[in-house]
């Protein structure tokens, strides 16, 4: 995939795999296109050059929310709530992106979202604006999971979120990713994020540099220095 803003080249033709049921980690420095490449697989930014295959079907111009209906999800860098609608007004807007055939599939998905966020179950009725950074974060990441995506696309979850907030939404990203749902993840937290993966990508300037195991490059010495502060 090429992408660019106007003339400056933003990703310079990577290509990366994402195979059913992994979960899969892009890793780097700011400015080194991973939020890019999460929009252009997404369809939120088009590809100056290259393809994006999507279960076996080309979707490089698909729209974005066709690619939403064939199960492409993602939640976005800084969360993204809907500020002054309550949590289940919130999630409820996940299911515009996907119908339910029925009643009893709706309440299922909801019933699953508040099975990984208890919290949200007890804050229903509380307007998503007034719920703190880690509490808003479940919320993204519940709404995304109401579409019922078959690949959910998660940038930065653990932005700006306390320690014990970041381990808590890490292990329930796992958890998402065990019971089924394909995960690409893009985060700075390379500790959490490679100790977790069955795959990562490194990027510097738009480029895949690296890729590997997730525990493999963790244990590299090379990403420890650049990524984890220690040699």
């Amino acid at each position: 995939m090429t992408v660019a803003y106007g003339r400056i080249e933003a990703l310079h033709g990577i290509s990366l795999t994402v195979e059913e049921g992994e979960l899969v980690t892009l890793i780097g420095a700011n400015g080194a296109g991973k939020t890019t490449t999460m929009r252009a697989i997404s369809g939120v930014h088009p590809l100056a050059r290259g393809s994006i295959i999507f279960d076996g079907q080309d979707v490089t111009r698909m729209k974005p929310h066709l690619r939403v209906h064939a199960g492409i999800i993602q939640a976005p860098e800084g969360r993204g709530v809907f500020a002054g609608m309550t949590v289940m007004e919130n999630l409820e807007m996940g299911c515009f992106a996907r119908t339910f055939k029925t009643k009893a599939e709706h309440d299922e998905t909801v019933e699953r979202v508040f099975t990984f966020f208890p919290r949200l179950a007890e804050r229903r009725t509380q307007v998503g604006g007034t719920m703190s950074g880690g509490e808003q974060q479940m919320l993204a990441i519940g709404r995304a999971l109401m579409a019922r995506p078959r690949l959910l696309l998660l940038d930065e979850p653990s932005m700006g979120l306390a320690p014990m907030i970041i381990q808590q939404i890490f292990r329930i990203i796992s958890e998402i990713n065990k019971q089924g749902t394909t995960v690409l993840l893009v985060e700075q937290n390379a500790q959490q994020a490679l100790s977790r993966s069955d795959r990562a990508y490194v990027l510097e300037t738009g480029t895949v540099v690296r890729t590997g195991p997730g525990k493999t490059l963790l244990a590299d010495p090379a990403i420890k220095d650049a990524y984890l502060g220690v040699a």
